[in-house]
């Protein structure tokens, strides 16, 4: 059983056989995010203090909204993080997502997902548990073989 302590700070690591621009492209643009991230495109212009927004890719119903906290291309990506798609977690405060580029030798770069500040957060907390692993599965298989995970 996962307490909430340890739901209150997740991490998720990947590598992935592409360079960090290409890594930074699939997380930030709507073309590569409607393929991984659950149909979504995100919508931002990626400054700090603009909005971060997830957006159903029809463009209507915004799924999660947010804040650029820091962007530094194609290092670093923080933002806060807030679900709307349920009444409960829309009434929870935002926590934090934290995105980590790496470039490791071989053409390979690490990918690290922070999902923190989730303790005022428990129903976010136990949402995006199950679904960092399935975006970045998600985001590994279209940057490496052009396809999405599931067809």
């Amino acid at each position: 059983m996962t307490t909430m302590t340890e739901q209150a700070t997740q991490v998720y690591s990947v590598f992935i056989r592409a360079t960090p621009e290409q890594v930074w492209d699939g997380i930030t643009q709507p073309e590569f995010t409607t393929r991984y991230f659950y149909g979504t495109k995100i919508d931002s212009t990626f400054e700090p203090a603009t909005p971060y927004l997830s957006v159903a890719a029809d463009g209507g119903e915004t799924l999660v909204d947010g804040e650029i906290i820091e962007s530094d291309p194609p290092r670093i990506l923080r933002h806060t993080w807030r679900s709307l798609f349920d009444g409960e977690t829309a009434a929870e405060p935002p926590s934090r997502v934290t995105w980590e580029i790496e470039p490791q030798e071989g053409g390979v770069t690490k990918l690290t997902v922070t999902h923190d500040q989730l303790e005022a957060s428990p129903k976010t907390a136990a949402g995006v548990a199950g679904g960092w692993s399935y975006v970045l599965s998600g985001l590994k298989t279209l940057l490496e073989t052009g396809e999405p995970l599931q067809g």
